[in-house]
């Protein structure tokens, strides 16, 4: 039987929840850093959790870094793997993928307001995207991430952190979510079918 979703083995994710969460969905998904086989999935799901630069490093080292830009089925990049998809990251001063515009800073901590951002945040919508459908302003999901992107041209969503961070980004194909959907229960849940259901 073939896979609804092919997850890059970036390295370092938790890559059996994002397996579990899809399966409770009903879909089939294979971990995998295969140039040919990502480049033949119906669709693909990119999750990072470490740093930019050695997640850089692997899919350099694959040849993934070379296919996943001219992808043309749907791809999600989750928390770090949304990073990635950004032209540039503060965090080792790592060149990412180029798909997105924008870079990707560290957070700045505060009093009350620790670095890594980790636990329950609300997301607000800034425009309407088949990835959120049902999801309404002021849900709640779940993040652990150091690093942010500030909002710009492709921001779908975005947490208030100090000020805002996109919380949920995209163009054409490619999206990206800065939490973890497996993680975020009903809500997370949905995104993930909302994600299955892309054309």
């Amino acid at each position: 039987m073939s896979a609804d979703v092919v997850i890059i083995d970036s390295g370092g994710a938790n890559l059996a929840s994002l397996q579990f969460a899809l399966g409770r969905l009903g879909a089939r998904a294979v971990v995998s850093a295969e140039p040919a086989t990502i480049a033949a999935a119906p669709r693909v799901l990119l999750p990072g959790v470490g740093s930019a630069g050695d997640a850089m490093h692997r899919l350099r080292a694959a040849g993934v870094d070379r296919v996943l830009p001219g992808l043309r089925q749907p791809l999600l990049g989750i928390c770090l793997g949304m990073q990635l998809l950004f032209e540039r990251s503060a965090e080792g001063d790592t060149a990412g993928l180029g798909i997105l515009p924008g870079s990707v800073d560290r957070l700045v901590a505060a009093p009350g307001r620790p670095v890594p951002h980790m636990g329950w945040n609300t997301v607000e919508a800034s425009c309407a995207d088949p990835l959120l459908e049902g999801i309404q302003s002021g849900e709640h999901f779940y993040f652990v991430h150091s690093y942010a992107a500030r909002p710009g041209a492709g921001t779908l969503a975005t947490a208030d952190y100090g000020g805002p961070v996109v919380a949920v980004a995209g163009r054409d194909n490619f999206r990206g979510v800065q939490f973890h959907p497996e993680r975020s229960g009903v809500a997370g849940a949905r995104l993930l079918a909302n994600f299955l259901r892309l054309p």
